[in-house]
C-alpha cells in the first residue's frame, strides 16, 4: 500500500464505526501488530524515547522525523504520528514542522496544547497552533489527518468545561479528530463526543473496553505507551531477578525464538 492509499484508508476509518489503533515503538513491534490484523497504528513519543534511553518528550525534531519515516516504511498500514507539541511553540514553526512530518509518509498526526513542563498554551495560542497545522497540511495537499489534543487531564488541569472549550475551538480551527487523553469517566467521554460532533473523537482507553467506548460514540482508540511499558516491565522483572537473586525463572514464559522468527519472516516489507 503506497502513502496515498494509506491516507485514503485512514480517512475512511474515521467515517464510521470504532477502531483500535495500538502504539508500537519500533519496526518489530509495528510489524507484529500489523500481523494481528489492526487497521492502523500510531507512534508513541514515550515508547520511542524509552527505546533510545531517554525520557518522554526528550527526543528532538530530527530524531522524531527519522522515527516516523522508519515506522511508516515498515508497515502497510496507516500510521498516525504522536507529534507532541509540534516540536515548537510558535504557530509558524509548528506549520513548518508539520510539513516536514507529512513528508515521512505518515497518514495522520496529533498536535498537543501542552508545553510540556510549562503547562498548557494559552487558549488563543493553542487555537493558532492548530490553525497553522491545518494550513500546512492543506497547502501541501497531503491529506494527512489532523488530530488536536487537549492535555488538561494529564497536565494537572482536569477541567472538563475547559477541555471541551478547547476541543470545540480546535474543531472549528480545522482539526479532523479530537482527543483529550486522561479523560476516563464514561459521562465525560460522552460529553466530549457530543460537543465536537460530527467530528470523530479519539480516546485513550485507560482500561475501558472497546464495546463501552464504541457505545459512547468514540471513533478511535489508542493506548499510548502502554504496550511499551508492558515490554519494559517484563524486561526489568527478568533483569532484576538475575541481578538480585541469580535466578532465571522469568524466562520460562517467554515466547520462543522460533515463533518470533516465523512472525518476522511473514511480516517483512
Amino acid at each position: 500500500m503506497n502513502t496515498a492509499d494509506k491516507r485514503a484508508a485512514y480517512h475512511r476509518l474515521h467515517e464510521a464505526g470504532c477502531f483500535v489503533m495500538p502504539n508500537p515503538w519500533d519496526e518489530g513491534s509495528a510489524r507484529l501488530l500489523q500481523g494481528l490484523g489492526f487497521k492502523a497504528l500510531a507512534t508513541t513519543s514515550a515508547g520511542m524515547a524509552w527505546a533510545q534511553g531517554r525520557p518522554d518528550t526528550k527526543v528532538g525534531l530530527d530524531g522524531a522525523l527519522k522515527h516516523l519515516a522508519t515506522l511508516a516504511a515498515a508497515v502497510d498500514l496507516p500510521l498516525n504520528a504522536d507529534f507532541e507539541n509540534g516540536h515548537a511553540d510558535s504557530p509558524d514553526q509548528v506549520a513548518k514542522n508539520v510539513a516536514l512530518a507529512a513528508e515521512t509518509g505518515i497518514a495522520g498526526l496529533s498536535i498537543e496544547d501542552s508545553t510540556g513542563d510549562r503547562g498548557l498554551y494559552t487558549f488563543g495560542l493553542a487555537i493558532e497552533r492548530i490553525a497553522a497545522a491545518r494550513a500546512a497540511i492543506d497547502a501541501d495537499g497531503t491529506g494527512v489527518v489532523l488530530t488536536a489534543r487537549s492535555e488538561g487531564f494529564i497536565a494537572g488541569r482536569p477541567d472538563l468545561d475547559e477541555t471541551i472549550r478547547r476541543l470545540v475551538a480546535f474543531a472549528e480551527a480545522g482539526a479532523d479528530c479530537l482527543y483529550a487523553p486522561g479523560v476516563r469517566e464514561p459521562g465525560q467521554i460522552a460529553a466530549i463526543v457530543r460537543a465536537v460532533a460530527p467530528k470523530p473523537v479519539n480516546a485513550l482507553t485507560l482500561g475501558l473496553p472497546v464495546a463501552t467506548l464504541a457505545e459512547l460514540g468514540v471513533r478511535r482508540i489508542s493506548i499510548g505507551g502502554s504496550l511499551a511499558r508492558i515490554a519494559w516491565t517484563a524486561f526489568l522483572g527478568a533483569a532484576r531477578e538475575m541481578a538480585d537473586h541469580g535466578t532465571f525463572t522469568a524466562f520460562s514464559g517467554a515466547v520462543s525464538g522460533a515463533e518470533l522468527n516465523r512472525a518476522f519472516s511473514d511480516k517483512s516489507p
